[in-house]
């Protein structure tokens, strides 16, 4: 935690048809989202000059190869609401964590070597400070990863580049690679080698599990939460699948919509973002009596037409993107 703590295109800040605020960043959803989520917390994209804690002096560095073993630990309610290092107001109860010299944010797996559980986190702040300490994980994280309780474990903390780097573009607004923008998490947890156990997850609220088990990977036969084993997903590439060819009729087109927001601002930003892609529509509806911002691309006169711009947003990193039909 910083002692001195003093908002590419940004895509949905919210889930989709949520019409809802969210002061949490969903890992599992694109770069774009990700993004629109942090700034509208006050978070920005940094790495920092060099800063003395103690006596040491800590560099700060984009390291995309980074990997260490060490000791984690957590931190909660003393924290909870100031300001991270990038301007986010801490929240012990989502998935992040504290490193002193990865980019924030970055986004890292952290495995518990003492039991095997393995969390996705995204680092926003600086510390730890202790001596032989390497990350500070969130109250929520060290709940999940099964160390909570003992205040701290044995970990492996790896930075995952790809998805790293995406979320940097998205924040500076650059262009994606297309091969950094297709990350998704919830996908990559499915397909990693570790065969998920019988009970696999810790003993927290099952309201809670719901929203964090795409995180976890392989965790180990402490006393947990009885839960049948997670299927593994056959993933089919887009080749694979064949899409029939459709015609609009009953006067209703397609269009490809990239993202719904509660806030009209957001709903323009990303708007005036996809104006290269194609003539953009933004409309608005009311969802459970609140206002709700649509942009959408359209209106195509068949499914393939919509398809191809489909494939366009999902290059981007707007995998939330989908095609719906609605009169012109």
């Amino acid at each position: 935690m910083f002692l001195n703590k003093s908002r590419v295109m940004v895509g949905a800040a919210l889930l989709l048809l949520s019409g809802c605020a969210s002061d949490e960043v969903d890992l599992k959803s694109s770069p774009y989202t990700q993004a629109a989520v942090i700034k509208d917390m006050g978070g920005t994209y940094k790495i920092g000059k060099p800063y003395q804690i103690m006596g040491q002096w800590y560099y700060p560095k984009e390291d995309y190869t980074y990997s260490e073993e060490g000791i984690a630990s957590w931190y909660g309610e003393d924290f909870h609401a100031k300001k991270t290092a990038n301007g986010e107001d801490y929240n012990m109860n989502t998935l992040t964590a504290a490193h002193r010299t990865l980019p924030l944010p970055s986004i890292v797996r952290v495995t518990n070597l003492e039991n095997g559980r393995s969390l996705v986190l995204r680092v926003n702040d600086r510390g730890p400070y202790a001596k032989n300490r390497i990350i500070d994980v969130s109250k929520r994280g060290a709940e999940l990863l099964g160390f909570k309780s003992k205040g701290t474990a044995k970990v492996r903390v790896e930075i995952l580049p790809k998805e790293s780097v995406a979320l940097k573009q998205a924040l500076l607004e650059q262009d994606f690679e297309p091969n950094y923008a297709l990350y998704n998490a919830k996908a990559e947890a499915y397909d990693a080698e570790v065969p998920p156990p019988a009970s696999m997850l810790p003993a927290v609220q099952q309201a809670q599990l719901d929203g964090d088990r795409n995180y976890l990977v392989g965790a180990g036969s402490a006393q947990v939460v009885e839960e049948k084993p997670v299927e593994k997903i056959n993933i089919v590439s887009r080749e694979e699948v064949k899409v029939p060819v459709m015609t609009a009729n009953n006067g209703n087109k397609f269009f490809v919509q990239a993202g719904a927001f509660s806030k009209p601002e957001l709903a323009r930003r990303l708007s005036n973002q996809l104006s290269r892609v194609g003539t953009v529509k933004l409309s608005q509806a009311t969802v459970n009596g609140s206002p709700l911002y649509r942009v959408r691309l359209g209106p195509y006169n068949d499914s393939a037409d919509a398809e191809t711009t489909l494939e366009k947003l999902r290059d981007y990193g707007i995998n939330d993107a989908r095609i719906v039909k609605d009169a012109d």
